[in-house]
């Protein structure tokens, strides 16, 4: 009898751990996928939408209509938003990451492109293609701060990370500016390349990347004097950058070849280039710091590249004309 109530006292015992374990695993593993969660946001500009990727799953869930033919995209984690440039519709739409849904839009002039948020999630920065300025929007209640002057066309943004420093891609003057947001000043401006366009700053902030569309080159900065160290032949017409594997390498849109470079940055020199999508243009890296996703502006597709083995490894349709330009995936 007593051997009977043992036997049923273990059966007990063993079925309560297994619902135990369970319990702590499936807490686990949505612990681990709210975590993780992370999408990337594809503005196609000739179907006014923007596609929302699973990176989870690499496949478009939604997409989200935005008039005005979307180009530039910024991300705010802080505020749990999207900023979405729309030349001709003279501003940006922002879009809830949580509900993926467009909540406003809000007027700057002109065409704006290139679009940023600072990394303490307190400002948004518009640059706007004809009036040759920088708009600088507080992030909460959307008040404009300032309007700056730059150079001609400003387009690629990028932003210190201690959201002190902002510097501007000036296309059509072949310069960068660099800005100090405490004064709302322009300090100082250098020489590139020949049409600058998209840029990157490391996370340290102490080095900057801007891709030359016309010179077919990367220039390299110092951002303490924003001396140049050295200029990098790509393919051709370079649009936008990424960086991956701890900063190890640089990614390079070259719209013209169909085609991303591959730089080392410790050698500053190009490795490899590998095909694409046509008209390759935003670029983002994924939160693994391993995956690196391309806009195709003429397939209207993102291609997947694995920055370790440098191979494509998945194409996604996302809609027509997918430019994507900035930072488009969230976290």
């Amino acid at each position: 009898m007593s051997a009977l109530f043992l036997s049923t006292d273990l059966n007990y015992m063993l079925t309560k751990n297994i619902i135990r374990t369970a319990l702590c695993t499936l807490l686990l593993l949505n612990s681990h996928y709210s975590l993780a969660q992370s999408y990337a946001f594809i503005s196609n500009q000739i179907d006014n939408t923007v596609a929302v990727i699973d990176l989870k799953t690499d496949k478009v869930i939604k997409s989200i209509t935005v008039k005005g033919k979307p180009v530039g995209i910024a991300v705010n984690n802080q505020q749990k938003q999207v900023y979405i440039s729309t030349p001709r519709g003279a501003g940006f739409t922002v879009i809830d990451t949580e509900k993926l849904e467009a909540i406003t839009d809000v007027k700057v002039g002109g065409a704006s492109v290139g679009i940023a948020a600072s990394p303490d999630g307190k400002r948004i920065f518009v640059a706007d293609w004809y009036e040759n300025t920088v708009s600088i929007f507080s992030s909460t209640g959307f008040k404009l701060e300032k309007k700056l002057t730059v150079g001609r066309s400003p387009s690629g943004l990028a932003i210190s990370p201690d959201s002190r420093w902002l510097y501007v891609a000036n296309r059509l003057d072949n310069t960068i500016s660099q800005i100090d947001l405490t004064t709302l000043r322009v300090r100082n401006t250098t020489k590139v390349g020949e049409h600058p366009f998209g840029i990157k700053l490391n996370k340290q902030g102490d080095k900057l990347y801007a891709a030359n569309v016309e010179s077919d080159d990367i220039s390299v900065l110092n951002t303490k004097n924003l001396k140049q160290i050295k200029r990098i032949k790509v393919g051709e017409r370079p649009y936008a950058i990424a960086l991956a594997l701890n900063e190890s390498r640089l990614f390079v849109t070259n719209q013209d070849d169909s085609s991303i470079s591959v730089i080392d940055t410790q050698s500053l020199k190009e490795i490899k280039q590998i095909e694409v999508g046509d008209k390759p243009e935003g670029i983002s890296t994924s939160l693994d710091d391993r995956h690196v996703y391309v806009a195709n502006w003429f397939d209207g597709t993102v291609s997947v590249v694995d920055a370790k083995s440098l191979t494509l490894i998945k194409t996604i349709i996302s809609g027509e004309g997918s430019r994507a330009f900035g930072d488009f995936i969230s976290q």
